[in-house]
């Protein structure tokens, strides 16, 4: 059976998943500090508002939404616009409903450590905006300090979030150096993991991005580069990286590799195109 997938539209991201990510999957966004994680998650929603016109939600969960706001805008992202017509929300899961911002939000969750709130508020926003696209940033925040909960808490939250039609990604974070994704507990219940990272060799920075597994989907198989740039992320799919620990090296793809990534982005671009035009006729 033909498995529909979700365009993130960021460039080069879709050629290393071969065509999106599979509708209904939950894929972690694993990495350090500054490897462009939360970027992903915003630039995934922004774009599927603008791309596809799907609502999406944002989870809040270690940035005001104030903070939220500006980070979307940064990018050049007019988030205030899908908010206005409904279509986007942020859910506040930071300040606890302290403060005279937080008491204009309307999706508050006010205690953190209750993951029941947390699901309600979510199903109510995504209900309310018709969402098909959910980011949590992040979702480690809610098991750091009961690691043994964690795999209870993601089920928790994919439970709703496929049940209600959406696809989503879950930002998880890691120390500087560490090279896990978040715990084994979550890794096993997550649908997918895409792993961001910044490495320094010899003095220089290389940031790169390896898709780790991604169910119902054929996946890349080595790790590529990829820049932050004024427009987002920038995914140099067909290139590697190739990492020693007194070097780095960027080489292209080879042409037979490439050659079955344009493939599988023309038929799912045919596919999708279908789709649209028997939804059309219906």
């Amino acid at each position: 059976m033909k498995v529909r997938r979700v365009r993130t539209y960021v460039p080069g991201l879709d050629e290393i998943l071969y065509g999106g990510i599979p509708e209904r999957n939950v894929v972690l966004l694993s990495g350090g500090p500054g490897t462009g994680k939360s970027i992903l998650a915003k630039q995934f929603l922004y774009n599927g508002l603008t791309k596809d016109d799907e609502a999406g939600v944002f989870v809040a969960l270690e940035e005001h939404p104030v903070s939220v706001l500006r980070s979307f805008a940064h990018f050049g992202w007019d988030i205030t616009r899908f908010e206005k017509e409904g279509k986007f929300a942020i859910i506040d899961a930071f300040t606890s409903g302290i403060g005279s911002t937080a008491q204009r939000e309307k999706y508050v969750v006010k205690d953190v450590d209750n993951v029941g709130e947390l699901v309600d508020v979510l199903r109510q926003a995504i209900k309310d905006t018709s969402a098909k696209r959910v980011a949590i940033d992040s979702v480690s925040t809610l098991y750091l300090s009961k690691p043994a909960a964690a795999r209870n808490v993601v089920m928790m939250l994919k439970r709703v979030i496929a049940g209600l039609g959406c696809t989503a990604v879950f930002v998880s974070q890691t120390s500087v150096g560490e090279r896990g994704f978040g715990g084994p507990g979550v890794e096993h219940a997550v649908d997918g993991i895409v792993r961001l990272d910044l490495d320094e060799i010899d003095g220089t920075l290389y940031r790169s991005i390896i898709v780790w597994k991604m169910r119902d989907s054929k996946i890349s198989m080595v790790r590529h580069p990829m820049d932050i740039t004024d427009n987002g992320i920038v995914v140099q799919w067909d290139k590697y990286l190739r990492i020693t620990p007194h070097s780095a090296e960027i080489k292209p793809l080879p042409k037979e590799e490439v050659e079955a990534v344009k493939k599988a982005i023309e038929e799912e671009t045919k596919e999708t195109g279908e789709q649209e035009k028997e939804e059309e006729e219906e």
